[in-house]
């Protein structure tokens, strides 16, 4: 049973409210994958924020024609497509594809799109070996957390410097005053 002209509009409509939020776009081949197993890859592709959308090259074509943005995916479009929209975390989403790639050995990356640039897989790899925004996020406070620590302990080294600085000079004036006293 074939798609009607409103059943395209509104699949076309849907891509291209999907792809407005997204700011990475993966094309993979998906043939000799079940049912079962793309069910398993959208499962998989949930704590990252994206979606894995299945539909013809050509209605994707026509979601992506007015979008500068979009339109390299066109150098992508041929055989069977799966689209992986990524809205954010694009390093842990890629890293949930490289993981359901290796147990399944039947996909292939074929690229991406990203900020209206096509990427290869070797880019697409290099993003995926990124730390996700949580890592990044642990690390950023981290950073923070031992420059405050490091900034304490010298603002409290400070009174004890002081301290001994005075102590030191108290007893080179009382050393002196005993010098003095003895001549």
């Amino acid at each position: 049973m074939g798609r009607t002209l409103e059943n395209k509009k509104e699949i076309v409509a849907d891509l291209k409210e999907s792809l407005s939020q997204s700011s990475l776009a993966l094309v993979i081949d998906y043939q000799g994958l079940t049912v079962a197993q793309i069910t398993d890859l959208r499962r998989k592709l949930i704590p990252s924020g994206a979606v894995c959308k299945v539909t013809k090259n050509t209605l994707m074509g026509i979601a992506i024609q007015d979008d500068e943005n979009w339109q390299p995916l066109s150098e992508l479009l041929k055989g069977s497509s799966a689209f992986l929209l990524v809205k954010e975390d694009f390093s842990s989403a890629i890293k949930a594809y490289q993981e359901f790639q290796k147990a399944t050995k039947k996909t292939e990356l074929r690229g991406g799109v990203m900020e209206g640039r096509l990427l290869k897989e070797t880019d697409v790899k290099a993003l995926g070996d990124l730390p996700s925004k949580e890592e990044l996020m642990a690390q950023i406070a981290g950073a923070i957390n031992a420059l405050a620590t490091k900034v304490a302990v010298g603002i409290n080294e400070v009174p004890s410097s002081l301290a001994r600085a005075l102590q030191a000079v108290a007893e080179k004036d009382q050393g002196e005053s005993t010098d003095n006293a003895a001549e």
